[in-house]
This record gives C-alpha cells, structure tokens and sequence, in this order.
C-alpha cells in the first residue's frame, strides 16, 4: 500500500499508509495527521488520489514545495516525491506493494436476506426444507448454502427415501428465493416434472421419490458479537457488537450506510467490509463526496470520455467502474448537492452508469457502502437530503459511537496506536489518567494525533506532561450519532405507504422501487403496523 514517510533531519519518525480518497495534514487535531510544528498551518495541505494517481493540494498559509520546486494550488506526486513541510521531510512511497487484507473472507451469505438492524439485533430470514410426506416426515432443514444437493445419503441434505440417489435434485438459494435445478433424479412440480431451473413461490410443494418437499420461510432475530473487525479494535460490549454486526454484514452485497461523528473510523470499516466479504480480491476504491464540487461529480464517479468539456483531454473511468467487481466507498455522503444526489439515486436504481459524453451505457457489479458524521434522517426532514436516496443508502444502517461513550477500550486503542508508532512506545498510568478525563471531541483521529505528536516530541516513553490538546471547532454538520432504525419508524412508514400508494399497492413494484427483497418489504410491514 502507498505510504508517506515523515522524517526529521535523517531520522524516519512515522509512516502512514496512504488510503484512497483524502488524507489532510496539518496542525490540528482534526486533520488526518496532525505535525507539531507551529510553521505549519491547521490544514496545510491535501494528498488525494487512488492507486497509482496523487495529488497534493496547497492549503497552507506558508506554502510548500515538492522536490524542491514550490507548489501552485496543486501538482502531481509519483513515486519518491519529497514534500517539504516545515521542518518535515515527506517521502512519497507509492510502488509498494498492496497489503493483504484484514482478515479471511467470510463466506457469501447469499441464502439469507437481511431485513435490517433493530435495536442492535440483526433480523435475518432463511429458508427451510421441510419434509412434509415420506420416511422424513417432519424433518426440517436450514437451507444454509446457495446450492445443496438433495437426495440419498452423500447428498448434502441426505434422506432415507430408499428410492432417492445422491443428489436426487439440487436447490438454489439466492437472497432467500428458492430455486429448483434438476438433478441426477425424476422430480416433479404440480405434477409436471421439472427439467430446467424452477422458482418455488410461498409454500409450493415438490415431490422427488417418496417424498414431498416444500420450502418454508423463517425469521430469525440475534445479536452477534466479535472481540474486532478489520483494523478496528475495541472491548467496549457496543463496539463487540459493531464489531459482530459488521461481520455479519460483510458476507453480503447490500448497501451499508455508516453513521457516526468525525474520526471515529468510518472508512476502516467500509474497508473491514471489503476485506471480510467475498469481494476482497476486488478494488476498494473511496469517493469524498464532501471533497469533490458539483460540477465534476458526475465526472468522477461515472467517468468522461475525452473532449466531453474543457480540460478532458483523455478518457478517464470513474470511480464506479474502478470499483467494479469490488467496494465502492461514498465518504461524507450527506455533503452531496441536490443534483449530485439525483445522479446517485438513479445509478443504484438502474445500475446503469454512462460516462459523461457518451451514449453507451455499462453495469459495473459494485457494492456500496456510504458514510456521514450528519444525522441524516434530521437532514431528510429538512428537506436537504432525499428520503428515497436515504433508503436506498440505509438498506443495512449501522451507528458508530464517539470515544468519548466507550472510554474503556482507551487502553487497548493506546497500545494499538503506540505500536503503529514504534514497538517501544507505550503510555504511562499518569498520561493514561489524564486521557480519560478529555472529552475526544476528535475520537480516535484525536487520540491518535495526540500520541504521535507526544512520541516525536518527548520519544517511546508517552508521560502525562508530554500530552497537549488541541481546541477542535464544531463543524457545520451535526456530529451526533443517531438511532438510525428506532428514530426512523415514523419516516419509514410514511415513505413505505407513499411508494405502495404510487404502485396501487404491488409489492413486488414497490420493493423494487425500495431496493429491498419482497420478503423484507412484508417484514417492515409488519414491523410498522402496515398490514
């Protein structure tokens, strides 16, 4: 993975792998790496880019220079770069290699579908085989694989029907809609036998044999937990069951939507999600929304061809299709104008993109996954954010609490961040004491400013005179974490009522207009009183 290496004089103090979207340097806490230097500005300056194409942008009072020349507004960095920031030398390592990823993939979790996260409790539906004649009668199985052989022992849902062979006949699951594929044995559907792959509806029988089969539906609620997701760690029990919902999540293609304040760590979990699905020999490609101005939006999450307007000398894709076959991360997507946000919706109801300038259109198989420090559902009432983009955004919605509500995972963040900065570095009961007692208006991004800047200037050895705040101003957006499923009942119903109201009450039109499963459309009717 690209990184920055920071030196003082000839001495390498830190390095910071570079992740794809903005990483801002500067002074302040709030910025991505924070140097203590007081020639050097709040936010000095920008690195953004993705895989091999950089940019440093110039926000500095003071200026900078780039091998030595000064820069204008912005140039390009390639590999080796020096950047001159104060008394800093940055050295600019992209030609490394990618480092694998976090953890193992988790197994596609295609057979169920996920209806939402309540109450911190994740609402999955599966399928299950139910033996209704024969020699099994009443037994009943979890369909738990998108394809499973039944038939005879040896298949792997084995059955005594002595008149049955080994994979007598196969089911596919995908997103909880069960299929029958034909097998190595007769079977038969209303009296018709099947020969090519059949969709079973709500509680249709099938015979293979001796036996009748049919496929039930059951809902099950659970509150999964792991002790760390990715690069995230945590003791706090509401980080444990971040951590075991975001699992959960990763095994699937749905939009994740993740809410939280500032520097809280949002893009290493939509990275944690990448990495922990079955995608993650895919590109991971970020997006700043809040980054990027309105006019080139389009340009850079569609792509251009070339001569489309001034400036487009070449054809370039967007980040949609640098994402395809992977994760597409939207960060800081409450910033998005109003145009902007109707472009986005109209993708991820079509899955269609066209660059800008072409007539062709393509269907790059992204999953995404979106964040804001804004409450979104107060943004939706006030008419600044559409509530059917929301909904799109929010099929599965997670909350992600401040440091300042989980203060006794500051030991363990310590000691992960310490690491980062040299195996020696640690921190002292004293320096802990008072690090429990800040308040972290800059969560984790804060803490970890604060313990760099410590090390470099006081060394391994992080006392409680060697720590130093920074005031860090409120921003324009609201950084409070909201309930995002138990404050949105109301708005959910109205919005589900509005949608069924526009298709004359079709369901399948209205879960398709939702981008929900059917199934999870009748569950969130239930759920909110609407049937």
């Amino acid at each position: 993975m690209p990184t920055l290496r920071f030196h003082t004089g000839p001495d390498l103090v830190f390095e910071h792998r570079l992740k794809p979207g903005r990483t801002t340097i500067g002074r302040a806490d709030t910025s991505d790496i924070a140097l203590p230097d007081e020639t050097i500005s709040r936010t000095h300056c920008i690195v953004q880019g993705r895989r091999d194409e950089w940019t440093l942008v110039d926000r500095s009072r003071h200026g900078l220079r780039v091998d030595g020349a000064r820069v204008d507004g912005r140039c390009a960095l390639v590999d080796g770069s020096v950047i001159d920031l104060g008394s800093w030398r940055v050295v600019v390592a992209l030609a490394e290699r990618d480092s694998p990823p976090t953890a193992a993939a988790a197994p596609d979790q295609g057979h169920e579908i996920v209806h939402g996260v309540v109450e911190g409790r994740v609402v999955a539906e599966r399928a299950v085989l139910v033996v209704a004649s024969g020699p099994d009668a009443g037994r009943r199985v979890v369909l738990d694989r998108a394809r499973a052989g039944v038939g005879a022992p040896g298949s792997r849902v084995g059955l005594s029907d002595p008149s049955l062979v080994t994979d007598h006949v196969f089911l596919r699951v995908a997103r909880g809609r069960v299929m029958v594929e034909p097998g190595h044995g007769a079977t038969f559907h209303d009296g018709v036998r099947v020969r090519d792959i059949t969709p079973l509806h709500g509680d249709e029988d099938f015979r293979v044999g001796q036996t009748t089969l049919r496929v039930e539906r059951r809902v099950t609620e659970e509150t999964p937990t792991a002790e760390g997701f990715g690069e995230l760690v945590g003791e706090a029990p509401v980080m444990q069951r971040l951590f075991g919902q975001l699992r959960r999540m990763a095994g699937h293609h749905y939009t994740v939507l993740v809410i939280g304040p500032s520097g809280t760590g949002k893009e290493l979990i939509a990275k944690g999600i990448h990495d922990h699905s079955a995608r993650a020999d895919g590109p991971f490609i970020a997006m700043n929304c809040g980054a990027i101005s309105e006019t080139l939006f389009e340009s850079e999450l569609f792509g251009h061809e070339k001569g489309a307007f001034t400036g487009a000398d070449r054809r370039r894709d967007g980040a949609f299709q640098e994402a395809d076959g992977g994760t597409l991360f939207l960060d800081e997507v409450g910033e998005l104008p109003e145009a902007a946000q109707a472009k986005l919706l109209r993708a991820l109801e079509t899955g269609e993109v066209r660059r800008v300038g072409s007539t062709r259109v393509s269907t790059p198989d992204v999953r995404i996954v979106a964040a804001t420090n804004r409450d979104l559902p107060q943004e939706v009432a006030a008419g600044n954010f559409r509530e059917d983009l929301f909904f799109r955004l929010a099929v599965l919605a997670v909350a992600v609490p401040p440091l300042r509500e989980r203060l006794e995972d500051l030991p363990g963040l310590c000691v992960h961040l310490c690491h980062a900065l040299d195996p020696s570095a640690y921190v002292t009961a004293e320096a802990m004491d008072v690090l429990r007692r800040h308040l972290w208006p800059g969560n984790v991004r804060e803490l970890r400013n604060v313990l760099t800047r410590a090390y470099v200037l006081g060394g391994p050895r992080i006392g409680s005179d060697a720590l130093s705040f920074h005031q860090i101003p409120k921003s324009g957006g609201s950084p409070v974490v909201v309930d995002v499923k138990g404050g949105l009942d109301g708005q959910e119903r109205a919005f589900i009522q509005t949608v069924l109201a526009r298709h004359a009450e079709n369901r399948s039109a209205a879960a398709r207009e939702l981008g929900i499963a059917r199934s999870t459309l009748h569950y969130k009717m239930r759920r909110l009183g609407l049937t």
